[in-house]
């Protein structure tokens, strides 16, 4: 399935390149970035801006399938092509009329339409249970999953991104900006330009990001657990105090801190078993070695059995916090950093 999702996000490019784009699209994927970018590059490419008015098309999730059939089937006007954008309907919800009308535009589809079904605000999930639609879908539709970007690809663009607004930044530096902040183009945008504000030098450094850049939750949890392994208790409690001022979930967070200290857990195995960060690359399904190395660095400085209990506590306010009622779950998680960060001390 990944593989053919990679196959036709390098089919689009090519031929957007070639100026030929397919027939009919499904666009789909956690980079928005990406699906925004070529949205615009296949709408330059189907429908000349003077003639935009007469041949494109948008539509929400809200339509029925009659109406953007009768868009679709609608000749250009000054134009070879016309481009319908949909947005957020449910393929797989449409009653079984509509499933049977789509189906017949989709296998007798007119040349000169390009239609593009987005979604954006829904996700796309293909039901094997419509046999037809699902096999009309497969047969006909090109299924575009923009996904975040190889980790060289991402590297790049970064580079690309800060020289644009007049610095520079080596990998290893990036590699902290992708760990701070995600890596989601969609993400990265906005902070790559408060960086470039934001730094006096030429080149970018990891103070600068950590000044200004908005981290993710994963990363705050890891300064979190990192100062755990510390014992710096009162650090790790700041940390939790400014994720309940954003109104985080304490049931999603110790879903977060209970990943991060079985990663720190493995780290440990890794070093009493002589295995390197690879190992824990591989694992864990890491794109870098950057978390890798933090992981490790926060592993040398407890014990085995520290990690193991460390987990085991987890577990046990994790099922806690789910079945008992009146459960203070932000005092019970402070009360746990305060348990661990003690075991550290001992």
């Amino acid at each position: 399935m990944a593989e053919k999702r990679n196959k036709e996000y390098e089919k689009l490019k090519s031929d957007l390149a070639a100026g030929t784009p397919g027939g009919i699209y499904i666009f789909y994927g956690e980079e928005t970035y990406l699906r925004e970018h070529y949205l615009r590059e296949l709408q330059k490419a189907v429908v000349p801006p003077a003639v935009e008015a007469f041949n494109l098309h948008r539509f929400s999730g809200k339509t029925s399938i009659y109406e953007i059939a009768e868009a679709v089937e609608a000749m250009p006007m000054m134009s070879e092509r016309t481009l319908v954008l949909v947005t957020d309907l449910d393929l797989y919800k449409m009653n079984e009329d509509q499933r049977g009308r789509f189906i017949e535009l989709v296998e007798d589809h007119p040349p000169y339409c390009c239609l593009v079904f987005v979604y954006d605000l829904i996700d796309y999930k293909p039901n094997k249970t419509y046999k037809k639609l699902y096999a009309a879908i497969e047969k006909n539709v090109r299924e575009v999953r923009f996904d975040i970007q190889e980790r060289s690809a991402l590297m790049g663009w970064i580079a690309r991104r800060f020289r644009a607004v007049g610095k520079e930044i080596d990998a290893r530096t990036a590699e902290h900006l992708i760990f701070t902040c995600g890596a989601l183009m969609t993400g990265l945008v906005p902070e790559i330009e408060k960086i470039g504000a934001y730094a006096r030098g030429k080149s970018v450094t990891v103070q600068d990001i950590d000044a200004v850049a908005e981290p993710i939750l994963d990363a705050v949890v890891f300064d979190m657990t990192n100062a755990i392994t510390r014992g710096d208790y009162d650090r790790a409690s700041e940390l939790l105090g400014q994720l309940f001022k954003k109104q985080e979930e304490p049931i999603k967070l110790l879903a977060v801190i209970g990943k991060e200290l079985r990663r720190i857990y493995t780290a440990r195995i890794a070093l009493d078993e002589g295995r390197d960060r690879l190992w824990l690359m591989e694992l864990w399904k890491m794109r870098s070695d950057y978390p890798a190395r933090l992981a490790m660095d926060a592993a040398r400085k407890v014990t085995r059995e520290w990690c193991c209990e460390s987990v085991r506590l987890c577990g046990e306010i994790d099922v806690r916090m789910k079945s008992e009622k009146g459960f203070d779950s932000e005092g019970e998680l402070k009360l746990f950093l305060m348990r661990l960060a003690q075991g550290v001390r001992k």
